[in-house]
């Protein structure tokens, strides 16, 4: 497991949770300098996916570690924690297991997937390998490419570094993450005294989403942006902003 601490240090925490296949530094790297600019970060790569050699084990072991963490440097609490897609899965588990508490658990527009363990199985044998494969040859790549930049709005760049994940970790570091997190499931109604639970729905993604987060979460707070699956951390600056504004609002509500 890999932490780092930055930006503004007298300013509230807020831990970033990267999503399936990434590193912070990917994941969160276009919005890093505005989010700073206010708050404490606590950015975390998970074991497979921080450079240790180490093999992402499963959900739950992981969630302890980064309990752990939190009870170890910053007393069991945090003001903020916000997960980008399957890092919010993380956020879930860190406010529905109670070991340490969090002011305010922000939601990147998640799928929240959950299932058996045979659709589990049967998902990572089908979805991994397309993973996987993306980066294997420079006629995909190119493809890979263009399809990144078509459906989130990525630049060369970005897209160019969030296919290097795809290959710069373990196929079964990634197998390991995609399946446990289909494998930890949140209960129905999540209610925690002093923690408000935030959503940031992307539209375009389907209702059947923003369904789940009503279902898994006790009177939720969810605002709506017309953009695909985080759109806003990947995509272009007309996203970002309107996004960025939402979790300041979120940091400054009463809990």
């Amino acid at each position: 497991m890999q932490y780092e601490e930055m930006g503004n240090m007298t300013g509230k925490t807020l831990m970033l949770l990267p999503g399936t296949c990434c590193d912070w530094q990917t994941n969160f790297g276009n919005v890093i300098p505005a989010l700073s600019q206010n708050y404490h970060l606590i950015c975390v790569n998970y074991d497979g996916f921080d450079g240790s050699g180490a093999v992402f084990p499963d959900m739950i072991t992981v969630t302890k570690k980064i309990e752990a963490y939190i009870k170890e440097k910053h007393a069991g609490r945090l003001d903020g924690a916000l997960g980008s897609s399957l890092g919010s899965s993380f956020v879930g588990q860190l406010v529905q297991r109670k070991n340490v508490h969090i002011d305010h658990a922000i939601f990147g527009s998640p799928d929240l997937d959950q299932s058996g363990k045979l659709s589990a199985w049967l998902q990572s044998k089908l979805v991994v390998p397309l993973l996987t494969s993306f980066t294997k040859s420079e006629k995909k790549r190119n493809k890979t490419r263009e399809k990144l930049k078509n459906f989130f709005l990525m630049d060369d760049e970005t897209a160019d570094k969030f296919m290097e994940c795809f290959s710069k970790f373990s196929p079964e570091s990634i197998k390991n993450e995609y399946y446990t997190d289909l494998l930890t499931w949140l209960d129905n109604d999540i209610s925690v005294e002093h923690t408000r639970a935030h959503f940031i729905y992307a539209n375009k993604m389907g209702e059947k989403y923003l369904r789940r987060y009503k279902k898994y979460f006790h009177d939720p707070d969810i605002r709506e942006f017309d953009m695909q699956h985080e759109q806003w951390v990947f995509g272009e600056e007309r996203y970002r902003i309107p996004v960025l504004k939402a979790i300041d609002e979120f940091m400054e509500m009463p809990v």
